[in-house]
């Protein structure tokens, strides 16, 4: 893509309180050959990616992205420079890829991610894999420009879409957030519950040491007029 020219080697200063937010979305799709592969073992092929969560072409911000593979792989280190910004892979093992996006603006810090290859179903839903089935496991993320300087600005704002057609992910996040959000309400009303009945038991239980002080106060009065009679 064409760069513009004129915002000079610090990229026209940084805009003071100005934040753009970009959604991403990140992780990995893998399918089961349906047994190992002789000549190397690999039990799977899978692809690692980042994409724009919204329908927009991430090139005119993004200008490479870095993934760190296993060391086991021959150059580990995979650099892509053009979307879609994937790489695919085979293998027969889960591990932790590094990703880190690079911006256009060389002013802008990378951004680092971490994912976990997901390679099988987690034990709960395991079953036997299935030839050609997808596995699709990935997130949801918010890359934050605080205060981008004036050429960032004007490339996050002139971002093109990269389609006319629908634009959606194997992922319905807007469903998982809902989940979430209910799961969240749920635990909320589960712990103030649980701490208004650890309010009433340790009311009641004060109630019960200022009883058992009373009754202590009372013994020793008579213990201590008693003891005066006798005299």
């Amino acid at each position: 893509m064409s760069m513009p020219t004129d915002f000079g080697p610090d990229s026209g200063g940084r805009i003071k309180g100005l934040t753009i937010v970009k959604a991403i979305v990140y992780g990995n799709i893998a399918r089961y050959f349906g047994k190992k592969r002789e000549e190397d073992g690999h039990t799977h092929q899978w692809t690692v990616y980042v994409k724009p969560y919204a329908n927009e072409d991430m090139s005119g911000y993004v200008k490479k992205v870095h993934f760190k593979l296993h060391e086991s792989y021959a150059n580990p280190n995979r650099i892509i420079t053009k979307p879609p910004f994937e790489l695919t892979e085979t293998g027969w093992g889960e591990f932790e890829i590094v990703i880190k996006i690079y911006f256009q603006d060389p002013n802008e810090r990378p951004v680092t991610l971490y994912h976990i290859l997901k390679l099988f179903q987690s034990p709960i839903t395991e079953g036997t894999p299935q030839v050609g089935r997808a596995l699709v496991s990935e997130s949801y993320e918010e890359i934050v420009f605080q205060e981008p300087t004036q050429l960032m600005q004007h490339l996050l704002n002139n971002v093109k879409p990269i389609t006319n057609g629908t634009w959606s992910h194997n992922t319905n996040f807007e469903e998982k957030k809902e989940k979430t959000l209910e799961a969240i309400k749920a635990a909320q009303i589960k712990v103030r519950t649980e701490i208004s009945e650890l309010k009433e038991k340790l009311s009641l239980a004060k109630d019960t040491i200022n009883k058992f002080k009373e009754e202590i106060t009372k013994l020793q009065n008579n213990q201590t007029s008693s003891l005066i009679t006798a005299i």
